[in-house]
């Protein structure tokens, strides 16, 4: 686990989200325990806890009674419509405003990502 000075409860959740996003968490999976995380992670239980409590409250994952903690149905979607929203306000915002500070247009914005990926 890395420790990019967010919290560990913060990083487990992202860990997870991730996982669901990629696919490698299907809907109605079970996730990692609370004790496994903790025991791979090397943290302290509570801390896993809370990283899957928030993502119970988020409503990515879901409980059931004595088995463990499962991923909700539609999580996927509503993770990656949620993680589009923040991608166009972390990367997108910015970067226009720093295109429109050098007076470069959309249609050269969009030729540039055209050679970029062509070049990849």
């Amino acid at each position: 686990m890395m420790d990019d000075g967010r919290p560990l409860f913060q990083q487990i959740a992202e860990m997870i989200e991730n996982s669901i996003i990629d696919g490698s968490l299907a809907e109605n999976t079970q996730v990692p325990s609370t004790n496994e995380l903790a025991a791979f992670h090397r943290i302290n239980p509570a801390t896993a806890g809370k990283g899957l409590a928030q993502l119970v409250t988020d409503g990515v994952l879901y409980k059931r009674r004595g088995i463990g903690m499962f991923v909700t149905e539609g999580a996927r979607d509503a993770l990656r419509f949620r993680r589009r929203a923040t991608f166009a306000k972390q990367y997108l915002d910015p970067m226009l405003a720093e295109a429109r500070k050098l007076g470069i247009d959309t249609g050269e914005i969009k030729t540039m990502l055209d050679d970029w990926e062509e070049a990849r």
